[in-house]
């Protein structure tokens, strides 16, 4: 049974990302949503767990919340893939439960 994390708070402001890592398991989906966007920024001090998390975890950004922040995919770290609000709705279908980590 799989489940899709959704995060939406800087890990810079609170560990909720951090958290998020620790109890997702292998094959479940985080989904980085509002401020949560900045942990899936590459060259962060939070990017070395980020990206050690992808071995076993998938990881996506909501697009339009990192343009809003003004960063490019571009920025992304390797691996993290970028979904829009259509792809948001698909992954919370696809799963069989939903965590939103606050």
């Amino acid at each position: 049974m799989s489940t899709l994390h959704t995060v939406n708070k800087s890990p810079f402001e609170k560990d909720s990302l951090g958290t998020c890592l620790d109890f997702a398991g292998s094959g479940a989906s985080v989904l980085l949503i509002e401020d949560a966007v900045y942990g899936g920024l590459a060259g962060t001090r939070i990017a070395p767990r980020v990206k050690a998390a992808l071995d076993s975890v998938k990881i996506y950004v909501l697009g339009p919340d990192l343009a809003a922040r003004g960063f490019a995919e571009e920025r992304l770290i390797p691996g993290i893939s970028v979904v829009d609000y259509a792809g948001f709705v698909d992954l919370a279908a696809e799963h069989a439960k939903v965590q939103a980590w606050l």
